[in-house]
């Protein structure tokens, strides 16, 4: 995991996209660093029986990548700045652990992803089947004082890339996911 994915604090922008290969012609423009490209990603959230972590707006994910081979341990929350990630060595021993703590699967989102780095910025690019594409431009970081400022660069920075306002999604992939009609 390079340093773009260091720090306790994430602030992240999503945009819900209608043509993302337009968005990727548009951001390769720009002459990103490619970290992964159609990388297949699995997340598996983890929560309580009665839901105590979703009710505090906490999520532990255990997100294994291919052909990356990145496997991650996630916590998010409380709120939507705090994200810490660590990578793992063994995912399935590390799901095991976590439900020994009493901690059961409660969704699995799977979904195709492509991340690039523009300066200090991380773009990726997903694609979740029966929800749509989105971009995500984000950045992490240990000071929390920075995160307006970061807000503000990550508005611009969308705004070069053609995303608009009215693009943005604010709801979490676990959450459009779980309000995701049956299909």
């Amino acid at each position: 995991m390079t340093t773009h994915f260091q720090g306790r604090f994430e602030v992240e922008f999503k945009y819900r996209l209608t043509d993302s290969a337009a968005f990727v012609h548009t951001l390769t423009a720009l002459g990103p660093e490619v970290m992964v490209a159609d990388n297949h990603e699995q997340d598996c959230y983890f929560d309580t029986a009665d839901g105590a972590l979703a009710r505090e707006e906490k999520s532990l994910i255990i997100r294994t990548m291919a052909p990356s081979g990145i496997r991650l341990w996630i916590v998010k929350g409380p709120g939507p700045d705090r994200c810490e990630a660590v990578n793992i060595t063994d995912a399935d021993k590390a799901a095991s652990m976590v439900r020994t703590l009493g901690y059961q699967p409660v969704l699995t989102i799977d979904k195709r992803r492509s991340i690039y780095f523009l300066g200090a910025f991380h773009v990726t690019v997903d694609h979740l089947a029966g929800v749509g594409d989105f971009a995500e431009l984000a950045i992490m970081t240990d000071d929390e004082a920075a995160l307006p400022a970061y807000r503000a660069q990550l508005l611009a920075l969308a705004s070069r890339l053609g995303l608009a306002p009215e693009m943005r999604e604010n709801r979490s992939y676990r959450t459009l996911c779980e309000q995701r009609a049956p299909l």
